[in-house]
Formats: C-alpha cells, structure tokens, sequence
C-alpha cells in the first residue's frame, strides 16, 4: 500500500491543531497516523531534517509525529535477553535487512535510520536520529534524538550528539559528511558541523558557544557552526568578572586551521591530525 507523504503531513498538522487546542481525545483516535510516521522513520523514506543547497530544513510535521508518538503509546515490559526494560518505544530491529553493524549492547530506538555500513560500537541512538553510510558511532558515543550524522564521520568514544525535541521548530544537531568528532567532544542545541571538520578532543559546541577563528588577524567569532574542513580544538577566553572581581575565562572554541582537500580522506584526516597537534 503507498502512502501518500504530503496526505500524511495533512494529518499531523490536523492533530496537532485539535492538541493545541486542547483535545487530546483526536490524537487517541489517530494513533494510527502517527505511528504511520515513525514508521516511515524507521525504514528511512523519511527524515526530520534535509538539506537544501547549503541550508538544512526542518520538517516541523515529522518532529510533532515524534512528539505525539510518546503520548500514544504505552509504557510496557520489554525483555533483551536477561536484561529487562520498561519503556514507551520498542527497540529498532531491522539491523540485517539495512547493512548495519550493532555491536553488544549498542542500543537503537525504533524510528532511528541507518544506511548501509554504520557501525555501532556499545553506544546509543535515539528516535528520529539518521545515520548516513559508513559512520562509526564509536563506543559509548550517544545521538541523540533527531540528529542527523552524514556519511563517514567517526563520532570517537563518549562523543554526545544532544538531541532536540522541543520546540519542534527547533533544528536538530547535524554533523555533514566526512567529519570527525574527538573524543568527548560534546555537541548540542541545533550547532551543525560543516562536511570534513575535524573537532579536537573535549570540544563543547552549544548555540552560544564562541567558536574563535583563528585562520585571520580578525580574530572572527562565529556561533552554532563550523565551517567544512575546519580543525577545531577547545580553549578559554578571558572576561572581566562582574562586580569587579578581576578575571575569569569562560569556556570556547578555537579554528587552528584547515584539514586539506584530499581524495584519500583518511591520509587527510591524519594529516591535520599530526599538523595540527589534535588530541582526538
């Protein structure tokens, strides 16, 4: 059976405006709807953000669906082997039909989506995240709900991928093809990640973090982005604390300089690796 895409977005826009207006009895009624949604999630024919030319958009609809999905559904017992869970949203199972590699006990929730050749090291992967192909989510690195992760990057071991739910205008983290995140390096509240960048080990990115240039005189502060092929490590600047309390230095981001273009992305990455003295 097709469905229609622009028919089902009809839908949750319609179920959302019966919520807001504070019936919830539509949403019960429409479950189906909405499960249709995380159902397409889940098998990648759809996806909460795209990219268009070089901006990424946000499908509003879908986020809402997600959203909609944890007030429908039960809270229930699930067993994994000796392990036992209770939770709202069953575990996503169609690992061998995609290609994908789960390493135990790596975790994915149903209505995440992964290309052929992911990787998952013992790590976690929320709901409505997309994974594209050949990405290593390494161990105990998490990607958390709605991110979008390109193809080829390496998120290295305890790398956090904030997830953004509310409000679901709100863009989701996105991290492009080909780039590679330290470990612990930490990436939250909708910042994108330019295609090759490479993030240093213990790199905090939020929306208000300033992310100094350093590849100019201008010294150039840019928030909530890093340009492609960018080699990114953390640092402090310094402030005048308030009251009159002298100094203080208050936590950034530094542009060192550049991953160069290369076919061979692997002899690149290093390459900016040794040039640049990145711990990752």
């Amino acid at each position: 059976m097709t469905i229609n895409i622009q028919d089902l977005k009809k839908s949750i826009i319609e179920i959302q405006s019966h919520l807001d207006s504070g019936d919830s009895n539509f949403l019960t009624q429409n479950k189906q709807t909405v499960e249709k949604v995380i159902d397409l999630l889940d098998v990648g024919a759809i996806r909460v953000c795209e990219k268009s030319g070089s901006d990424w958009l946000t499908n509003v609809w879908i986020k809402q669906a997600v959203l909609m999905y944890f007030r429908v559904m039960d809270t229930v017992d699930m067993e994994v082997g000796p392990f036992v869970y209770r939770d709202k949203i069953p575990l996503k199972k169609n690992f061998k039909s995609l290609g994908v590699r789960v390493v135990p006990p790596a975790v994915a929730r149903y209505g995440t989506f992964m290309e052929n050749g992911v990787i998952m090291m013992p790590s976690y992967v929320n709901i409505g995240a997309w994974i594209g192909s050949g990405t290593m989510v390494d161990t105990w690195a998490t990607v958390g709900s709605c991110a979008q992760i390109g193809a080829n990057v390496h998120l290295s071991g305890g790398v956090g991928i904030g997830g953004v739910l509310e409000p679901a205008q709100a863009s989701p983290v996105i991290v492009e093809d080909g780039a590679f995140l330290g470990s612990r390096s930490i990436v939250v509240e909708g910042v994108r990640i330019g295609e090759q960048a490479v993030l240093g080990a213990n790199v905090t990115l939020t929306s208000g973090t300033p992310i100094v240039d350093l590849r100019s005189d201008q010294r150039n502060i840019i928030k909530g982005f890093v340009p492609p092929r960018c080699v990114v490590v953390p640092g402090t600047l310094e402030k005048d604390a308030p009251g009159g309390g002298g100094k203080i230095h208050t936590q950034c981001a530094y542009i060192i300089g550049e991953r160069k273009a290369s076919t061979d992305l692997k002899t690149s990455l290093n390459s900016a690796l040794r040039e640049y003295d990145v711990s990752v």
